[in-house]
């Protein structure tokens, strides 16, 4: 049996009301006017469509564009200096846009008869880019201090600008993390020699130092081994030492590789196939960059 509508059954419940209602008060003998009566039916419930407002999209941060741009070269003097202490500076990529990190620092040194520009020529800046786009390190600084006054007699205060004024003035105009183990200091050759000279003199200002071909100094080197001997274990900076076999100073370096070995000095030593030359060092800058940058991994930079 077919089952009614709401709406079909309140019709025929009133029909038959009316139906009985009008048979049960008329005589069965005697014929009725009954007046017309209209009948007003509760009219359908009405259906009301629910429309739920539209959730706005979670928004999403535009990425820097930055972040796909290289880093900044910039030419910085300290005038007050005698003469004055000239050197550039490597920003890494948003260093201007994310205005409130600070970041680890290297120190480069160049080779003699060079000038600042040696280790950006060599490709320091572009592999830095490289490094630090692809996340596979933290964003850091390179200082590449000039030293072209080394043949003359204001070439023996480079040591005194670089500790007294260049630090301090890169610590206090840029967003360093001024630190030993965020500040690292590596050179070249002529370079090396005063990477030696100074690391060890000063080992409470570097986390890290790399010697690449140094060229250590004639009049420090019977005092080396004296300095090293005072530098108590846990503040002996990370250490690498480098050198091609063809080098103009191996000879020299193998003797300062033997002191690191019998003073238990724990280093990181290489000896390659090359000769004392540019390109010797630029064949290896990417291996020097990671190996510093290793240093920083475990903390990012604040």
């Amino acid at each position: 049996m077919r089952r009614m509508s709401p709406r079909q059954a309140i019709v025929f419940i009133t029909y038959l009301t009316l139906l009985f209602g009008l048979s049960a008060c008329s005589p069965s003998n005697e014929t009725q006017s009954v007046p017309a009566q209209t009948v007003t039916l509760p009219a359908p419930s009405a259906t009301v469509t629910f429309t739920p407002s539209p959730i706005p999209p979670t928004p999403t941060p535009t990425p820097l564009t930055c972040l796909s741009q290289p880093g900044t070269i910039k030419q910085d003097v300290i005038s007050s200096t005698n003469p004055p202490q000239e050197f550039l500076i490597y920003l890494p990529p948003c260093y201007e846009e994310l205005d409130d990190m600070n970041y680890p620092v290297l120190y480069l040194l160049h080779g003699q008869t060079y000038t600042q520009d040696q280790w950006v020529r060599l490709g320091a800046p572009n592999i830095a880019d490289q490094l630090i786009l692809s996340g596979e390190t933290v964003p850091f600084m390179i200082v590449f201090p000039d030293d072209r006054f080394w043949n003359l007699q204001a070439g023996a205060g480079f040591g005194d600008r670089f500790i007294k004024d260049l630090i301090p003035h890169v610590d206090k105009n840029y967003r360093t993390i001024a630190d030993r183990d965020h500040r690292s200091l590596g050179g070249l050759s002529h370079g090396g020699g005063w990477a030696v000279k100074l690391g060890f003199e000063y080992p409470e200002l570097f986390g890290s130092l790399g010697l690449h071909s140094p060229a250590i100094f004639k009049e420090d080197a019977p005092y080396v081994e004296k300095i090293i001997k005072n530098i108590t274990a846990e503040n002996r900076p990370r250490l690498w030492l480098d050198v091609g076999d063809a080098d103009r100073d191996l000879a020299s370096i193998l003797l300062f590789e033997e002191m690191l070995t019998r003073n238990n000095y724990i280093h990181e030593y290489y000896f390659y196939a090359g000769d004392h030359s540019e390109i010797y060092w630029g064949a290896h800058v990417q291996e020097y960059l990671r190996w510093y940058a290793q240093a920083w991994q475990a903390e990012p930079a604040e």
